[in-house]
C-alpha cells in the first residue's frame, strides 16, 4: 500500500479527502500545520506529499522548500492543494519545490491522474 500524507488545516477538506484517498487504497496520514507535516514526512517517508499552501504557523510553501532541501526527504513528490487560482500561484507554488499543483476545490479524478504521473503502479 502506497503512503500518502496530506497536509491539510481545513478539518472538512482533510476529512473528506483522507476517505476519497483510502477507498482508493492509501494509507493517508495527516498533519495540520507545516511544521507538523515536515515531522510527519520525516519520520514515515510517505510515497507522496499532498500541501496545502495556506497553513496556519509554518505554511505550505515554506514546509515544501524545507522538504525539498533535506536530504531525507527531497526526492517525496509534492502536489500543492490550494485555494488560490491566481495568475503567478502555480508558478510560486513550483519554485517553492512543489512538483504539481491542483486548485480547490479537490476533483478527485484529476488529482488522481497528478498522483498516477509520480506513483505509476497507483490504480
Amino acid at each position: 500500500m502506497r503512503k500518502l500524507l496530506l497536509v491539510e488545516d481545513n478539518e472538512m477538506n482533510r476529512d473528506m479527502l483522507t476517505r476519497r484517498l483510502q477507498r482508493r487504497g492509501f494509507v493517508v496520514l495527516i498533519a495540520q500545520d507545516g511544521l507538523e507535516g515536515l515531522r510527519v514526512a520525516k519520520e514515515h517517508l510517505p510515497d507522496l506529499i499532498l500541501m496545502d499552501l495556506s497553513l496556519p504557523g509554518l505554511d505550505g510553501w515554506e514546509a515544501t522548500r524545507r522538504l525539498k532541501g533535506d536530504p531525507a526527504t527531497q526526492r517525496i513528490p509534492v502536489i500543492a492543494l490550494t485555494a488560490h487560482a491566481m495568475a503567478g500561484d502555480r508558478e510560486k507554488a513550483m519554485e517553492a519545490g512543489c512538483d504539481d499543483y491542483d486548485t480547490k476545490p479537490i476533483e478527485i479524478a484529476r488529482l488522481m491522474e497528478k498522483i498516477r504521473r509520480f506513483l505509476p503502479d497507483v490504480v
